[in-house]
This record gives C-alpha cells, structure tokens and sequence, in this order.
C-alpha cells in the first residue's frame, strides 16, 4: 500500500488558503521526529510543493502551521566554499518532479551541487545518504534557525543540543542529538561564519548558530550520516543510537517501510478509479503521524520522559502534537478498531499528563497549550471505555481526572474548562466566555462521556447526574431562530443576531456551522425543534444556504471562511470540524438518502491524493479521518456510544483486518458516479435496516452487502432503528 502514498498531498497552502496545511512528512508511525523538506525559511510556512528551492531536511515537530514548530533544525549538504552563515547562501534549486516523497523515504537531488540526498527514518532518529558527485569539497551544514544551540565535534560525530520555540513551561526545552559520519572530517575548513568570516572550530553556540562541516576526500563519493535524537540528554541520544540505529541504509528503508505496511495494510480497498485507493492511502497514511512519541526507553529498557512541569524526567510513556478538539472525532475510532494496544498506550501517556499538569491534556504540543474549546479528551477516554480498551483501574483513574475538570476551575486559563463556575450554575457558559456557545454544548457531552465511564463503573448516581446535565445544550437553544446562541448571567441571548455571523460566541464558523454539536442527544435536539420535519428542513437549508459569512467576531477573512466561501457546499463547512457530522445528521429523521448524495459528492469533489487534496486544515489525522471513515461507508458520530452511522460506501470492495483477527467486509455493487443512494443493504447476507452498526457488530466480523441506485429509497424507521440518542 506504501507505493500509493505521495507525502505532499494537502501541502500547498499560504496563510490566508488552506489545501490541507499539511507537511510531506518522512518518519515511522508515530514516530518521536518527522523530517521535512524545507523550500523556505518563512516561519510555519516552510514547505510548498511548487517551490523549487532545497533549504535542507528539517528534523520538525510541527502539529500545525498555527501551533508552530518546537526543537527543528535543519541539515544540508554542500559542496565548495562559496557559502556563508545564512541559508540564502547555500540553499540550492531542485526538481520537485523528480524528488521522491513518501513516509518511509525521502530523495532529493540538489542540482546547484549535483547532490544527492536520500533520508529514512527510526523511531528516534535516521540515516541520510548522500551522494556528492561534485569536484568540490563536500561539506554538511547544521543549523538551527532560531533559537540557541550548542554543537561539539570529535572525530567524526557531532553531537548538540537545539533549544527553539516550543511554547512549553521549560524555557530551556530542547532536543538534544548525536550523528556519526562514515568520513573524516576536515578540522582545518570545519567551523562557523561569525557575521562574514569564518572561524575555524570544533564547537559552537549560540542563537541561530549554523555549524559547518566538510569531509577528506570526499568528492564523487556516497556518505552516510546516522543521527538519534532525545529530548532528554545526550546520554539518552547515544543509547537510543545504539539500539536503532545500527542497520545500514536499506535495512533502515525495509524496516520503516515494513512498520508503514503494517497499518497501510490493515484495510485494504479496490476501485475501478486508481485516484480514489491513492486518495485512502494517502489519508490513511496522515492518521498515524500523530500523536507522536515523547518518551525513550532508559538503560533497563524502562520508558522515561522529560517532565516540562516539573523540568526533570519522569517515569513511564508521554505523547505529543495533538489537540482533541480535532482527533476525537476520527482518530482514535480508528485506533479503536486496528490499533488498540497503540491507543491503551497513549492513553496511558495522557494519564501521566495529568499525573504531572493536574488536568487532562487538551492541546499537547509539547506541553498544554490551552487551545480549542471543551475538554474532548473524555470522549477519547469513553469511547475506549465502552468499546473495553480500558481497564477497570484506568477507568478509574480517568473518571477522577475527568470530574476534576468538570468541578474545579483551574488557575491557569489553559487547563480544565474555561467558564466552569458559569456552567454549574447557570447550565451555560455565559457570553462573557470566548466561544460561550461552543463551550456550552462540548461540556454537556462530556458530560455524556462522563456518564458513560461512571455507568460502566457501576457509579449509578454520578452516571444519572451527568446523563442529566448532558441535556444542558436546551439552555441556549434559541426555538425562534433554530440556532444555538450565545447567553448572559440574566439568560438573554446575545443581540441583535445575525446568522452568519462567525466568531465571537461560535469557534471558526457561525450559528449555521456551530449549533449541532449535540453528539449525545439529536433526538432530543429534534424534540427542541418540535418536529422531526421541522428538523429536516432546517438541515436542508443549511446545505442549501449559500456559503455567505460576516466576520464580526474577527474582524477580517479568516482562511475558514474562505475554504467554504471556496468549496461551495453551502453552509456545510466541510473544511473544518465542527461540521464533519454534519452530512450524517439527516439519518436521524429516518432521511438517509440526503445524508448518502451530500457525501458522496463530498468525497468525489473535494478529496484527492494531490497537492490540493484537502478542502481545509487537515488537523493531525482528523480530516483524513473522515475521508477514510465516510468512503468506507459509516462514520463515529458520537464517541462514547459504541455505535457508527451509516453513509454510502466509496469504494468497491472494503476489507478491514481487526486486531481481534476478525474481518469486516464491505461490498459494494452498482458502484458508479451516477448512483448517489443506497437502494439496498445487508448485513451478514441479512437484511438490515437500522442506521447505524454497532462497534459490537463489526468486532463479530461483519459483512455488510451494499447495493447503489439511482433514484433515493424512502422508508419509515421506527426510534429502535435511528442513530443513538439519550433521548430515543
């Protein structure tokens, strides 16, 4: 599957236009590095597909282009001594035609140096080899481009230390590495530019400080430079190189490429449209890049982490690069059905996190950066709770952390929920809250999630308490308007409204995108509306409201604005999460065929495996996530309720490898363009009526038979056969 995936797909963005905002990333899954090529040096911006200049290979830790990068340094191959200490100097052009972009492996020739460079990755480091077919002294630059760093040379290893922006609570952060050359190094032109001369040197520091070295006799020769990495010491990098890296180039290459097939390979698609299985894959590959590994394993191969609370390191395993308002939704359901060893890992990560922050993580990158509304890590937790990924134990604890976040107002605005008091007393977040509307309806379902771990604990009083308090979106429900709107402390709605209107009550969108986040309860949301017809309309007329937008709460365009502006599917603002539910919601109403042609041109009009693939951010997995879910034909709506709702399925056959060793199949007949509705569905050669298919279900190892048409079927549906609902 690994031959199907371009890395650049989604990466050719600008600030004010977003195609995925993407990275070509080249690492192994989950790996604790990703390495990039950098095309400029314009901040989170580094990379563009049509830019045709080499900077180097950037060691990069960037989540997103709006969270920023953390510990990244750059390495570049040179020849001669036509250089300076500055990248303009020394970067080259290349041909991104002929590059070579994929997870396992990178390659690059630099045709100003008629360089070379081939990369591929471990888990905490990597190999480069390069080929200098150059009559002139080959050379190697380090750089850290912002930020302070240290280098130290002796005989043919490198070893330092690069401590840039991280946003984290150790300002003296960094990541600390070591890399050996299969050359000698010339001492006498090794060294650093200090402003135009060059000092000769063997160590170096200081802020943006390049380090440059050169090799004997190294001209029309292959050199190899194995590196690892550690966030902790350099020390720990030494071991961590002394365990992976080891294997010589192409033994490093099979190995990644085998740990990419093993997850690549674990669901496996066909279509008569080559472009729609490069499309899966290449998405598929995006949903194992985060979160990444912030732990390494100690001398008695015990996991450690550095601790940035307490600036020490600590025992037991950490994850990074990863915000939940954005995962939740597609990332970990995934995990859940082929790779939950992985996620009881990373859960286990999370809870160590709030062993040594006090709350549950939000947005880790490296640490708690308090972004986002909600604490959607509970639907994490309870979705791995009913599914029994957690032990009884862990549930525990996680409730403690979860009723933590749900009672106490922290200190510190960027842990726990903002407007904490302001929910538990009046049932809302009130407007003197940011993103008050938002707020209110992701902690009623937490409050679900809640519930759910309480429930299955045995805790019957907590588990009806919060099941209750799940109902608190009714307290800003405005039945006038149909539309969820922001509240004061005397319980009057904002005025005047405006329905387009983004920003200020409602996260990156307006009412239109921002009032459906009722996960746990849309029959009860329909009850709000007074009908299931009256919610059927409503829905309709938000696919079919033009995409209009006023930028009250923000004051100018922001690139979500544009993306829906751009992609012209009404108010569906497919291009960032708080509507990624949104095509699913007709099955609630028993209305299946909107639900199943709203997809389907979703995914055949604004996915693709190139530079533009994506219709908006692709946030560490979650927009991929969709796409991988939908074309397989049913989607996690609500995490923490064991169920999928069902779609229409892209592809024509489907085969999923669960990690219990069963197998979910999909097969779709009368699979054309011009069929956009499902005239027919089975399960387990049965039929099968229900909108949605249990977790339970496809764990059994399902075979779901589809059949497409071209006109919609309509039917009746009794409550037993919709979607969950508190409510039903």
């Amino acid at each position: 599957m690994l031959h199907y995936v371009d890395t650049r797909q989604g990466t050719n963005n600008s600030h004010s236009y977003s195609h995925g905002n993407a990275l070509p990333y080249t690492t192994v899954p989950f790996g604790m590095n990703h390495y990039v090529v950098q095309t400029s040096n314009e901040n989170s911006w580094f990379f563009n597909p049509h830019h045709r200049i080499f900077q180097g290979i950037r060691v990069s830790h960037q989540p997103s282009p709006w969270m920023g990068d953390f510990a990244n340094f750059l390495m570049t191959p040179v020849a001669g001594s036509r250089i300076k200490g500055d990248i303009f100097s020394y970067q080259s052009s290349y041909r991104p035609e002929e590059a070579i972009f994929q997870p396992h492996y990178l390659k690059v020739k630099q045709q100003r140096y008629n360089i070379t460079t081939e990369l591929t990755a471990a888990e905490r480091g990597g190999q480069l080899q390069i080929n200098y077919q150059t009559n002139e002294q080959a050379g190697f630059i380090l750089n850290a481009t912002a930020g302070t760093s240290w280098y130290h040379l002796e005989g043919s290893t490198v070893t330092g230390f690069i401590n840039n922006f991280s946003g984290c609570s150790d300002e003296n952060f960094g990541l600390y590495f070591t890399m050996t050359f299969d050359y000698k190094i010339d001492l006498a032109n090794t060294g650093y530019f200090e402003k135009d001369e060059f000092v000769q040197a063997t160590d170096a520091n200081g802020l943006g400080q390049h380090f440059i070295l050169r090799f004997l006799d190294a001209e029309q020769s292959q050199v190899h430079a194995n590196f690892s990495t550690s966030y902790i010491s350099i020390e720990q990098a030494e071991l961590n190189f002394k365990r992976e890296n080891q294997l010589n180039f192409a033994e490093m290459k099979d190995a990644a490429a085998e740990r990419w097939n093993h997850y690549l390979g674990k669901i496996r698609v066909t279509h008569t449209n080559p472009e729609y299985v490069k499309t899966f894959y290449t998405c598929l590959y995006r949903m194992f890049l985060f979160p990444q590994k912030f732990y390494e394993l100690d001398a008695r191969n015990q996991p450690i982490h550095y601790n940035t609370t307490a600036k020490a390191v600590a025992n037991g395993v950490l994850y990074t690069n990863n915000g939940f308002w954005d995962t939740y939704k597609t990332v970990y359901p995934l995990y859940s059905l082929i790779a939950p060893v992985e996620y009881q890992e990373m859960l286990e990560g999370y809870l160590n996190s709030y062993k040594e922050a006090g709350y549950l993580p939000k947005w880790l990158s490296p640490d708690e950066r308090g972004l986002m509304p909600g604490t959607l890590i509970d639907a994490v937790i309870a979705d791995a709770a009913v599914k029994g990924i957690l032990t009884q134990e862990k549930m525990e604890q996680f409730l403690t952390a979860m009723l933590k976040a749900a009672t106490q107002q922290s200190d510190n605005p960027h842990y726990g929920r903002q407007g904490t008091l302001d929910y538990l007393k009046y049932g809302y977040v009130t407007t003197k809250h940011h993103e008050s509307v938002n707020h209110t309806q992701d902690y009623a379902y937490s409050d679900f999630c809640i519930s759910q771990v309480a429930n299955l604990l045995g805790k019957t009083d907590i588990a009806a308490n919060y099941r209750q308090s799940a109902l608190n979106y009714r307290t800003i429900f405005d039945s006038e308007s149909g539309f969820m709107r922001g509240k004061d402390a005397a319980g009057k709605f904002r005025s005047p409204f405006n329905q387009f209107d983004w920003g200020l009550d409602y996260t990156e969108g307006s009412a239109w995108q921002n009032s459906f986040a009722v996960y746990q309860d849309f029959q009860g949301l329909i009850n709000e509306y007074g009908s299931a017809e009256a919610f059927f309309k409503k829905i309709t007329d938000l696919c079919n409201t033009p995409p209009h937008f006023d930028v009250l709460g923000y004051g100018f365009e922001i690139h979500e604005m544009s993306e829906m502006a751009g992609v012209d599917f009404g108010q569906v603002a497919i291009s960032n999460q708080p509507s990624f539910h949104i095509p699913y919601l007709f099955n609630y109403v028993g209305e299946p065929a909107s639900s199943q042609v709203v997809l389907k041109q979703m995914m055949t009009r604004l996915f693709n495996s190139g530079f533009d693939g994506y219709p908006g951010d692709e946030d560490n997995g979650s927009m991929a996530g969709w796409y991988v879910f939908s074309s397989m034909g049913f989607y996690p709506v609500t995490p923490g309720s064991g169920e999928y709702v069902r779609g229409i399925p892209l592809f024509d056959t489907v085969e999923i490898d669960l990690a219990n060793g069963k197998t979910v199949k999909v097969t779709t007949e009368n699979n054309n363009p011009q069929s956009n509705f499902v005239a027919d569905f089975k399960l387990n050669q049965h039929p099968y009526k229900k909108l949605f298919i249990t977790h339970k279900d496809l764990l059994a190892g399902a075979e779901m038979s589809v059949q497409l048409g071209l006109a919609p079927v309509h039917q009746d549906y009794a409550a037993e056969e919709l979607p969950f609902s508190i409510q039903k």
